[in-house]
C-alpha cells in the first residue's frame, strides 16, 4: 500500500513543479509586456495610469492586510508594486531630457494635510507632521481634529496625502489610516495636571506607506537645544496647511512667521505649553513649531531647525474671560515633552 501512495505523491509533486514553472514563465512574459505597453503611451496617459495604479494598489493592500496570508506574500506584493511604479516613473519622463528635480525645502515635506471621516462622510481638516522614535513612525496632530468633530459624530479614520515624485509635485497618493482596530482605539492621547492636552499621535504601520512616498521625518535629534538659549520674542516658524492659503496644486504647506510670546520652559498657566504670536487659522492646528538653529548656519547643517512644540489654535482653556482668551495672534504650542510621552514604548 505504501508504493501507490508514494507514486501518487511524486506525481502530484511533479505536477505542482510544472505548474510553478508555467506561472514563472507567464510572469516573465508580463514583465516584458509592461514596459512595451507603457512606452507606447503618451505622457498624459502614463500620468493617469500612475494615479490609477496607486489607487488599485492601495485597494489591494487593504484586502491583503485583512486576509489570512503569510508575510512572504505581503513582502512580494510590496516589492512588485515598488518595481512597477519604478517602471512607470521612469517611462513617464521624456527619454531625451529628464526634468530637473524640484527644489523643495525639506521642512515643507515634514507635514501633511489630514482629513477625518466617519465612513465616507468628511468631517474636518487639520495639519499633521511625522515623528520617528526608534523604529516606529508616528503622525502627530491636534487632538481636537480627532475628537471634536462637528455635531455628535466622531471620526473612525483619517486620510493624508503624500508626495510620490519630487520631480513632479503634483503626483501624490492618499493613504487611509483607521482610528480603531479590533474595537481598540489606535490614537494616543495625554493629559497634564490641569486636563487634556490638545495633541495626539497615531502610529503608522510600515506596510501602510507606499514605497515611493517622499516625506521628511522629525526625530529626537531635532529636539536637542545644542546649548542654544531660547528667549521670549525669538523668531519661530509654524508650518501648516492654512485654510485657503496653501499650494493646492502641489499640496505644499506654508511657513508662517511667529514669535515666542511667553517664557520658554515655564508651563503657561500651569499647562505643558507656551504661547506664540503670529497669524494662523483652524486648519493649521497640529502643525510643528520650529526655530532656526543659530550656532550653525543653514549651509552647513542638513536639518537647521529645532522642533519646539505642536501648534494649537486654542488658548480659551486658560481663561474664563473670552475677550482675553481670543487675544489676536496669540496661540498655544505644546512642549515637545508632551510628544515624547505620547510616543513612549507601551
Amino acid at each position: 500500500m505504501l508504493v501507490p501512495k508514494r507514486g501518487m505523491f511524486v506525481k502530484n509533486l511533479q505536477e505542482a513543479t510544472e505548474r510553478i514553472c508555467e506561472l514563472k514563465g507567464s510572469l516573465v512574459a508580463l514583465d516584458a509586456l509592461m514596459p512595451a505597453v507603457i512606452g507606447a503611451l503618451d505622457a498624459s496617459s502614463r500620468a493617469k495610469l500612475m494615479d490609477s495604479f496607486d489607487a488599485h494598489a492601495e485597494a489591494a493592500r487593504m484586502v491583503l492586510l485583512h486576509a489570512d496570508i503569510s508575510e512572504a506574500v505581503l513582502a512580494a506584493f510590496e516589492r512588485d508594486v515598488a518595481r512597477n511604479r519604478a517602471i512607470l516613473r521612469t517611462d513617464a519622463q521624456p527619454r531625451h531630457a529628464a526634468p530637473p528635480k524640484a527644489k523643495v525645502d525639506p521642512l515643507l515635506l515634514s507635514t501633511t494635510r489630514i482629513s477625518t471621516f466617519t465612513r465616507s462622510q468628511h468631517l474636518a481638516r487639520a495639519t499633521g507632521f511625522f515623528f520617528r522614535r526608534g523604529g516606529r513612525l508616528f503622525l502627530v496632530s491636534s487632538r481636537r481634529v480627532f475628537k471634536d468633530a462637528p455635531g455628535s459624530q466622531s471620526p473612525d479614520r483619517i486620510e493624508m496625502e503624500l508626495h510620490t515624485d519630487l520631480r513632479d509635485l503634483t503626483k501624490r497618493v492618499t493613504v487611509s489610516l483607521p482610528l480603531y482596530a479590533a474595537g481598540f482605539a489606535q490614537l494616543r492621547e495625554f493629559s497634564d495636571r490641569a486636563g487634556t492636552v490638545d495633541v495626539a499621535a497615531l502610529e503608522i504601520p510600515a506596510d501602510r506607506l507606499p514605497a515611493a512616498a517622499q516625506l521628511q521625518v522629525f526625530d529626537e535629534t531635532d529636539l536637542e537645544a545644542r546649548e542654544e538659549d531660547i528667549a521670549a520674542a525669538d523668531p519661530l516658524t509654524i508650518v501648516g496647511f492654512s485654510l485657503g492659503g496653501h499650494d493646492t496644486v502641489h499640496r505644499l504647506p506654508v511657513a508662517r512667521s511667529a514669535t515666542l510670546a511667553s517664557a520658554f520652559g515655564v508651563p503657561f498657566q500651569s499647562r505643558d505649553c507656551f504661547l506664540t504670536d503670529g497669524p494662523t487659522d483652524a486648519e493649521m492646528g497640529g502643525a510643528p513649531v520650529v526655530r532656526p538653529r543659530i550656532a550653525q548656519g543653514r549651509s552647513t547643517v542638513a536639518r537647521p531647525w529645532q522642533l519646539l512644540g505642536v501648534h494649537s489654535t486654542r488658548i480659551d482653556m486658560f481663561s474664563a474671560d473670552r475677550v482675553q482668551a481670543q487675544a489676536p495672534g496669540l496661540h498655544c504650542a505644546w512642549y515637545v515633552e508632551v510628544l515624547m510621552k505620547l510616543t513612549a514604548e507601551r
